[in-house]
């Protein structure tokens, strides 16, 4: 191989790509609710504080004193009603309950039907990742292409390639399928 660092520089943007995309479902896995409190469902929730967007988890302490409760002791007292209303706006299915100091949310029992709505959801995910690692290989595999026709590749480089391609891309369609599964029991837990 004569462009041994080529090459490589593909195989490793092609292993970050699908790092990223596993990272990315795993951090859309935490913000899904399965029945009990997860302080990772605040992540996505912004208040405008003075002008600027912030998050919640910046803006208080957030912890967890039972398995279906999150309790929100906001620092900035005065933000008590706004936080409130951000939690309200962002549709995570729960509505807090404030006594002007601290924020709780009770999350109810999630029903049967509700539990298999979001393994769908689950699912979607997952199939949506999957998607996003194999057009990452195709992108790959179409660099490693161009390379043989450049003559850059001999016919039997190209083919270790593809090999070494497929493996790396095995291992992280597993990973993801665990991820997966994990999430899975995790939702029809009651």
């Amino acid at each position: 191989m004569q462009d041994n660092e080529m090459v490589k520089e593909v195989k490793d943007g092609y292993e970050q790509d699908l790092k990223k995309a596993l990272d990315h479902l795993i951090s859309e896995y935490q913000v899904i609710r399965a029945g009990r409190a997860n302080p990772h469902i605040l992540d996505k929730v912004f208040v405008d504080y003075y002008g600027v967007p912030t998050p919640v988890n910046q803006m208080a302490n957030i912890s967890v004193p039972e398995a279906r409760m999150i309790m929100i002791s906001v620092w900035d007292q005065s933000q008590v009603k706004e936080i409130s209303k951000a939690i309200l706006a962002s549709d995570i299915g729960v509505t807090p309950s404030d006594d002007g100091k601290i924020i709780r949310l009770v999350f109810p029992a999630l029903t049967e039907e509700r539990r298999k709505e979001i393994v769908k959801q689950v699912k979607k995910l997952s199939e949506e990742t999957k998607i996003a690692m194999r057009n990452a290989r195709r992108d790959c595999l179409d660099l490693y292409k161009q390379m043989k026709k450049d003559n850059e590749l001999s016919e039997d480089e190209f083919a270790t390639l593809e090999t070494e391609v497929q493996k790396i891309q095995d291992k992280y369609i597993s990973l993801c399928d665990k991820e997966s599964l994990d999430k899975e029991k995790e939702v029809m837990e009651i």
